[in-house]
């Protein structure tokens, strides 16, 4: 995670360098593990201070598995760090999830190889201002 030069504060690059907009997850499992906890405490502080923006958060899976599965299991990780992120005080009301399982034009590599498979294995939490705000 970045140095955050010349990175206006508050703004979606301030959020994507300075907080982490990426969590990852183990093979199948949609629990949040502790370096996912960290960046979702970062991120709700991040939040808590920038009160003027929305979240989607974004599930995704590798590509193994049928796509049903695939795309309960985005879900399910989604619903995750949702749920962790309204532990930590940020308003249900400000947060969407969306699932997007394993599709192919949204994977972050295309390959066989186990640890390049463990990049798509992740959420993503997408800013969204308020409107109005």
């Amino acid at each position: 995670v970045g140095g955050g030069v010349n990175v206006p504060a508050g703004s979606n690059e301030d959020f994507i360098v300075n907080v982490g907009r990426r969590i990852y997850f183990a093979e199948s499992s949609a629990e949040l593990d502790e370096t996912a906890k960290v960046t979702l405490q970062k991120q709700a502080d991040w939040l808590s201070r920038y009160a003027q923006y929305r979240i989607k958060i974004e599930g995704f899976a590798d590509d193994r598995g049928a796509p049903e599965g695939n795309k309960a299991l985005g879900l399910r990780r989604a619903d995750a760090a949702r749920a962790y992120l309204a532990s930590l005080g940020i308003a249900p009301a400000r947060m969407r999830t969306k699932t997007f399982g394993n599709a192919k034009e949204r994977l972050v590599h295309d390959c066989n190889d186990i640890s390049c498979r463990a990049q798509n294995r992740r959420v993503v939490t997408v800013l969204e201002r308020e409107t109005g705000v």
